[in-house]
Order: C-alpha cells, then structure tokens, then sequence
C-alpha cells in the first residue's frame, strides 16, 4: 500500500521538486561547513539560517495549497497551527536549558521564577523530552484543526464565512497567549533557547543540520501531498473544490473529506512551525497575528494555487524580496505586499507556475500546428 502510494506520488515533476530539495539539504551544508569562507562557493552561516527559514515558510505554504488549492478551503488561520507547532518545539527547547537560566532554577523556566510559579504546570510535564514534543507538534495543531472541523464542516460553513471564522480563531489564540497567566512566557514568548538533541543550538554544525532537516521535511510534505492529489481521494478533492452540491448529491460526505486533508494541512504547517522556532531563536504571541496568515495565502496564491510547486516558489521568492526591501525600503514594504498581491490577482491569477504553465502549453500547441503550404492555399492559386 505504502509502495503504490508513493509510485503513484512521483510523477516526472513531483521526482524533480523532491531530487532538487535532497541536493540542497545535502549541498548547502557542505558548502557551509566543508568550504573555507574565502572560497567563491562557501555559503555563509546568516545565509543557511534565512534560507532555512524560508524552507519552513515554503513548507507552511504548501499545507496551505493542499486546502486551498484542491479542496476550496481558504483557511486565514494557518498561522494558528504553525505557531502551536512552534510553542510545542519552544517548550521542549526551554526544559533544555535547566539550571543555565538566569534565576538557575532547574525546573521552572525563567519566566515562571520571575512571575513566582512555585510548580511547573502539568502541560509542560514530558517536554523534557524529544519524542513527547514530537508527538505534541503533531498531535495539537491536528486536535484543534479536528475539532474546529468537526464543527465548522458539519455545519456547512463554507466561502468567505469559514474565512472569517478561523481568521477569528487564530486571534482569540494570539489574545490567549498574550496573557502571563497562560503559562507560555505572554508578550515575550519562549526564548533563550540552549540545546537541542544535546546540541548547541547556536553551534555552526547545529544550523546546517536544522537547515537540512527542513529541507527533508520540505521534500517529504510534497511526497504526502503529491501521493494525496493524484489518488482518487485526490479527485475527489478537485470535485468537492468544483462543485461541492454536486459531489454531495452523488454520495460523497464531504465534511469527512474536508476534515482529513483539513487536519492533515494543520499537521504540515505545526511541523513548519518546530522547524522555524530552533532557527529563529525565539516564538511569541506575534506569531498567531492575522496578518501572518493572510501573508501565507499571499505565498501561495502568488506561486500559483493548486500546483503543489507554486507555493514553494511563491513563499521563498516573496520572502526573500521581504528580507531585501525591508532592509533597503523599510517603510514601504507593507505597501509592496499588497501592490504585489493586487498585481498577482489583476493578471496572474493562476500565479507564477500557473502562468508559466500556459504560456508553455500555448507554445506546444502553436508547435504543433501543421505548416500552411503555401502551393495549397487560395491565394497561391489565382
């Protein structure tokens, strides 16, 4: 079963995208750390952690598209799930630290000393632990993504309303963790960060291992997505996206479709967010703000929706223009978003890939035409 899943995944763009992400978790670390700095393809330890940040952002991007794109859901909360997934990794990464904080408590972090918890709260129990976080960046962002579903799908909330409503999802949770009382470090958020696996996180080896392993977790979310699009659940997905009515009426329960690549989605983006929190050094309330998952629709629909490499495109090319003009522009490059976003809609609105595709398509067709001869036409005649 796995077998047949995944030689059905691998079509002829699906090995490229996968072969081109396993050279680059391999190739850039050697480059990082193999090369001298001196030498013309050394790549630099600042370059590794922003690309690797794009990588998560790529991959929160793509579990977006596999709602979006093929089954209609245009979810603004994805953000929501990517931070939980970051918040589950930042614990983890603060029960590393022990007695090397700054209060030199071995237990309670150091925010919980200074706000005088006298006993860590039983949701931080085990994430001292590597495999139970693990579980928990799967297992929470899936759990809320399952029960909002639950609810959301049956009730047929569908369109611009089930935009709003995980819109105000991923609010209530950014005024939740505002609060100190929640037990997740309030405005400041989780930071500090020492170890991870026994490694120094701050250590050269350390970010070109993180950089890698984004890149592999990039490689197998497009494996998933890919073996999920081109199987008849797939199919299924592009009707109910098309004509939701319709594919009700012929017997499909459509909320069960929803709900599983809904949390399926959610999932992928929670292990985007456990990625990006080691490289980044820190994960806070701002993380769940509003504006985040508009800007990750903006990734994708500027790649191209429902092409599964559009988003990947669209979240590093967008990103890596942000990291550009905000450093020479800063002021304006809210402004450039949005001009971006407008422009994409007005005259990409299959996005990059989408565009580029039909412009190839295009040109086949026209290769394609047989030559008018000349000798034959109506004018050569007379």
């Amino acid at each position: 079963m796995i077998s047949s899943f995944v030689f059905r995944a691998l079509d002829r763009r699906a090995r490229g995208v996968i072969a081109i992400l396993l050279a680059v978790a391999l190739l850039v670390p050697l480059a990082n750390l193999g090369l001298p700095s001196d030498h013309p393809l050394h790549v630099p330890n600042y370059t590794v952690g922003l690309v690797g940040k794009y990588l998560t952002y790529a991959l929160l991007a793509l579990a977006l598209d596999l709602v979006w794109g093929y089954c209609g859901i245009l979810s603004l909360g994805h953000g929501a799930f990517f931070a939980l997934g970051g918040y589950a990794m930042g614990m983890y990464l603060m029960r590393q630290i022990g007695s090397r904080g700054v209060y030199g408590d071995p237990v309670l972090p150091d925010f919980m000393v200074f706000l005088n918890w006298q006993e860590l709260p039983w949701f931080w129990l085990g994430f001292d632990q590597f495999w139970f976080a693990a579980i928990m960046i799967l297992a929470v962002p899936g759990l809320l993504a399952f029960a909002f579903g639950w609810f959301a799908f049956r009730s047929r909330v569908t369109g611009v309303y089930l935009s709003i409503i995980t819109q105000a999802m991923t609010y209530a949770l950014l005024l939740a963790f505002f609060r100190n009382e929640m037990g997740f470090g309030g405005n400041n958020g989780l930071t500090d960060f020492k170890d991870i696996l026994g490694a120094n996180i701050q250590a050269d080896t350390t970010r070109a291992a993180l950089f890698s392993a984004s890149a592999i977790a990039l490689a197998l979310a497009f494996l998933i997505c890919s073996g999920i699009v081109r199987s008849k659940f797939g199919m299924v997905l592009v009707a109910v996206r098309d004509a939701e009515s319709r594919s009700r009426f012929f017997g499909y329960r459509v909320e069960n479709v929803k709900l599983f690549v809904f949390v399926v989605s959610a999932m992928m983006a929670g292990v985007a967010g456990a990625l990006y929190v080691p490289q980044v050094g820190i994960i806070n309330p701002g993380e769940f703000a509003p504006a985040n998952s508009i800007e990750i629709v903006i990734w994708t629909a500027v790649g191209g929706r429902g092409t599964l490499v559009g988003p990947i495109i669209g979240a590093v090319l967008v990103n890596a223009g942000k990291s550009v003009f905000t450093a020479a522009f800063p002021e304006f490059w809210l402004f450039a978003l949005g001009a971006l976003f407008v422009a994409v809609t007005l005259f990409l609105p299959k996005g990059i890939v989408g565009a580029w595709s039909a412009a190839t398509a295009r040109l086949k067709r026209q290769k394609a035409k047989p030559p008018v001869d000349a000798a034959a036409s109506p004018e050569a005649a007379e």
